[in-house]
């Protein structure tokens, strides 16, 4: 009995862990179908801290939901929107830039599409609405710019080797989100004219941004340790700036979230 006893008080004493559990969300844009996954730590009592991730033009695959997952485990509720359409998912350069074209022919419906996936993660009930943030991946990094440019919600946007569409004249002073963006100095998808375009319309527009650029032969997709298996040369993960990006990426979370 001592010892049942001693190893009940044992028990009792040790931290719950963390089990993150994961559902399926369907919802609705403009007639198309759209189906993201939330991500979140069942021990978590109270609201927290949420974050989209937007995938990137492949649409919404493991990649992302890792990505999603990953943040589960640090304690933030995620939600992976899907930007596309259910089932909308592809390794094929071609299809995914049909798709890709399809959402961002429309500024105006790609935002919304975007802040609808924000919404998402809002109606889940597991989050503080004013404590939201959103990341993106190439496509979906030039979403959360997007999302930037029409007055999320979102506290603060983090995009990766994203498309960089500059801000428009008419927001100027209107930009309410941080906007931190990570790139790589080798990517050939973005013209180092688009880049520096990029940042004097967000300085010019009074946006509060940062950028890291990683010199040397940093291109595009250097967070994804898969990059290679699409078979483009621009394509290329690189471990150090993945783990410095991401480690900026939650520092920046914990100062603002």
């Amino acid at each position: 009995m001592k010892q049942l006893i001693a190893v009940m008080t044992l028990l009792l004493a040790m931290p719950v862990l963390a089990e993150v559990q994961t559902k399926a969300v369907d919802y609705e844009h403009d007639g198309v179908k759209l189906t993201g996954h939330l991500f979140w730590d069942d021990t978590k009592e109270s609201q927290g801290p949420g974050v989209m991730v937007i995938h990137a033009w492949w649409g919404l695959n493991d990649y992302a939901k890792m990505r999603a997952r990953t943040l589960a485990e640090e304690g933030y509720v995620a939600f992976a929107a899907d930007m596309y359409g259910t089932g909308k998912v592809t390794d094929n350069p071609a299809q995914a830039k049909e798709w890709m074209l399809e959402v961002t022919a429309d500024v105006e419906g790609w935002q919304e599409r975007a802040a609808l996936g924000l919404e998402q993660l809002k109606n889940s009930g597991l989050v503080d609405p004013q404590r939201l943030a959103a990341i993106g991946y190439c496509f979906g990094g030039g979403t959360i710019l997007q999302m930037a440019y029409s007055g999320t919600q979102a506290k603060v946007v983090v995009g990766y080797h994203a498309s960089l569409p500059a801000a428009p004249e008419s927001i100027k002073g209107k930009i309410g989100a941080k906007v931190m963006m990570f790139h790589g100095h080798a990517d050939k998808f973005v013209a180092p004219e688009v880049v520096t375009n990029f940042k004097n319309k967000l300085e010019e527009a009074g946006a509060d941004w940062e950028m890291v650029t990683f010199g040397g032969d940093v291109r595009h997709s250097f967070t994804n340790p898969d990059a290679a298996m699409y078979g483009i040369e621009n394509l290329k993960y690189d471990a150090d700036a993945d783990a410095v990006s991401w480690q900026r990426t939650l520092e920046l979370f914990k100062e603002t979230l």
